[in-house]
C-alpha cells in the first residue's frame, strides 16, 4: 500500500507518549519515515530501547526516553530537556480490566493519573513554545470503549470519556494562538496488548459488527495522526477523529 508524504512534517520536533509498543510504535515508526524528529515516552525500556535501535540509521533517529507519565515532576523535566515541540501526540494509556467492587480511592487515582491526568500536563508542558511559534498540533487519543459501554472498563472509560472534553476546552482556549487541539478514537486495534483480552472468536465477533472487515493495525490509526500533525489538517481542531472500521 502507498502511503502519503507529508512535507510540512520534516523536521518537525514531535513528541509520542507511549511510544515503546503497540500503537505508539507504530506512530514513531510513521513520523521516522517523514523525516520527524521523534522524541517517545515510555516506561517499558526493553521494547523502547529496541525500537529505538530499529531505527537507528533512519536520518533522524527517534530518541526514547523513559519518563513515568504518573510523575508531574519527571514530566516537566522530561519536556525540558527535549525542548521546543512542534507535535504533541498524547497516546500513553492503559486498560486493564477492573471490576466497579475492585475500585479504591488510591486505584481510581492511579487510573486517573495513567490514563487522563498527564496528557493534560504534557499539553502544559508544550503550550509555551507553541504560542512563541505561532502555532502546533496536539492529538490526542480516546478510545471507542466508552461508546460501546464496554464491560470491566469503569475508569478507563471515564478517562477516555474526559479525554474528549480536555480536547474541545484546549481547542477552544489555544485556538487564538494556532494551536490545534484533536482527538482520535480508534477502535479495536490489533496490537500484542490487545490480544490478550481476545480469543480468535473474540475477533471474528468484533469484524461482524464492523462495516469494514478486517483489522485495523497499528499503521492504518497512525495515517490518521499523520494527517492531522501535518499542515494539511490546518483548519482541523477541537473534534474526534475515528478510525474503528465502522464499528459503533
Amino acid at each position: 500500500m502507498k502511503s502519503a508524504v507529508y512535507p510540512s512534517l520534516e523536521g518537525k520536533r514531535v513528541v509520542i507518549t507511549g511510544g515503546g509498543s503497540g500503537i505508539g510504535a507504530g506512530l514513531v515508526e510513521a513520523f521516522v519515515r517523514q523525516g520527524a524528529e521523534v522524541h517517545f515516552l515510555d516506561v517499558l525500556e526493553a521494547e523502547s530501547q529496541a525500537l529505538a535501535a530499529q531505527f537507528a540509521e533512519a536520518s533522524a533517529a527517534p530518541v526514547f526516553h523513559r519518563c513515568d507519565l504518573t510523575d508531574t515532576a519527571a514530566i516537566a523535566a522530561c519536556f525540558e530537556a527535549i525542548g521546543p515541540v512542534q507535535v504533541l501526540v498524547n497516546n500513553a494509556g492503559n486498560d486493564d480490566r477492573h471490576t466497579l467492587d475492585e475500585v479504591t480511592p488510591a486505584y481510581f487515582d492511579n487510573r486517573i493519573a495513567v490514563n487522563l491526568r498527564h496528557m493534560l500536563f504534557c499539553a502544559q508542558a508544550v503550550v509555551p513554545a507553541m504560542k512563541a511559534a505561532g502555532g502546533g498540533a496536539i492529538i490526542n487519543f480516546g478510545s471507542i470503549s466508552w461508546r460501546l459501554g464496554l464491560p470491566d472498563l469503569v475508569l478507563y472509560e471515564t478517562a477516555k470519556a474526559g479525554i474528549e472534553g480536555m480536547t474541545k476546552a484546549l481547542a477552544r482556549d489555544l485556538g487564538a494562538h494556532g494551536i490545534r487541539v484533536t482527538c482520535v478514537t480508534p477502535g479495536n486495534v490489533r496490537t500484542p496488548r490487545q490480544l490478550k483480552w481476545y480469543t480468535p472468536e473474540g475477533e471474528a465477533e468484533i469484524v461482524a459488527q464492523q462495516c469494514l472487515k478486517g483489522r485495523i493495525e497499528p499503521a492504518d490509526v497512525a495515517a490518521l495522526v499523520l494527517f492531522l500533525a501535518s499542515d494539511d489538517a490546518r483548519f482541523c481542531t477541537g473534534h474526534e477523529y475515528w478510525i474503528d472500521a465502522g464499528w459503533a
